[in-house]
């Protein structure tokens, strides 16, 4: 048993090195080791070893832990009524047998002998490199996702130049033709839930240039419903997909995208998720600007309902 006299002397140290949150006050954290109080505890009358302080700590209510990204940044006031417009549409368009797909850039990697969290089951240990200096690597890879909420299937392309609006249409018209024909003959409209920022920016007006164009090249009415700002996490994408991929490549250094390729091929669930991957090689330059008279001219249709966040390109002529 710990006496007390222990717990008021490992509080006492606590003190002035305990930080919590002004909200909650069952929220509390130390920037001190086991072994740091340990030794300050040497100067007492109760002296104890780094295990006994982990006990008394537990006792406490303190625990090892990760902070956890779940706090949101923000709240548009818009929030809520556009989470229900965007549970409505999916279910509208399920209901309709059309295709609903969630679209999300992945956070690039660094390709190269670099190390990478995760363990593998090896023979022997992988070396990499002691120092992760993207000037000893071979560029980037940007992961681009769409899944297919309908059929739970996932296209992931990879390019290694830049994170743009062409490169979103790029990946959307693949999809199209090589996945979404197939799955759904006959069918002349999708959704598309996406993001708020980066390349499908919900304020970026070459961004809804791009879509017009792909919108006429396909012959394709493409519907977009954006998330609300800071709400990415709830992009069915991010939690159904994206940490299934990061588990298939943890621990193997990505020194190719031929190497990402192969990784991530391997991503599988028990609920039967599929992923298909395909390298897109071809430049996309940044800094591309829309044409001065798009705005007066654009043929995208804006909803009633929150047009910031939700629109559709249709074919011209349709």
């Amino acid at each position: 048993m710990v006496s007390p006299n222990l717990v008021y002397n490992v509080l006492r140290i606590l003190h002035d090195h305990t930080a919590g949150d002004p909200m909650r006050h069952e929220v509390r954290w130390t920037n001190l080791s086991r072994r740091n109080i340990s030794r300050q505890l040497e100067k007492t009358d109760t002296p104890a070893s780094k295990n006994v302080v982990s006990k008394v700590l537990y006792e406490e209510g303190f625990r090892r832990r990760k902070p956890q990204k779940k706090r949101t940044m923000g709240q548009n006031k818009d929030r809520d009524a556009q989470f229900r417009n965007l549970k409505r549409l999916k279910q509208e368009y399920l209901d309709a047998g059309k295709p609903v797909l969630s679209m999300d850039t992945k956070k690039k990697e660094t390709l190269g002998n670099f190390y990478r969290e995760g363990v593998t089951d090896a023979i022997e240990p992988t070396i990499v490199n002691d120092h992760d200096f993207p000037s000893q690597g071979n560029g980037k890879v940007i992961p681009h996702g769409i899944y297919d909420l309908g059929k739970n299937k996932a296209v992931v392309h990879l390019n290694t130049s830049k994170d743009t609006s062409e490169f979103a249409c790029e990946c959307i018209a693949l999809w199209w033709l090589e996945h979404g024909q197939q799955d759904y003959p006959g069918e002349d409209e999708i959704l598309i839930m996406c993001d708020g920022g980066g390349s499908n920016s919900s304020s970026s007006y070459l961004f809804k240039e791009d879509l017009q164009a792909l919108s006429n090249r396909l012959n394709l009415k493409i519907r977009i419903a954006h998330y609300p700002p800071y709400c990415s996490k709830y992009n069915p994408i991010e939690h159904l997909v994206f940490p299934h991929v990061t588990r298939a490549c943890s621990g193997v250094p990505l020194e190719s995208i031929e190497t990402a390729k192969h990784y991530i091929e391997k991503t599988e669930t028990t609920k039967g998720l599929k992923v298909v991957v395909k390298i897109i090689d071809k430049v996309f330059e940044k800094g591309r600007k829309y044409a001065a008279d798009f705005k007066e001219k654009m043929s995208i249709q804006f909803d009633n309902f929150l047009s910031k966040w939700n629109y559709m390109a249709v074919p011209v002529g349709k």
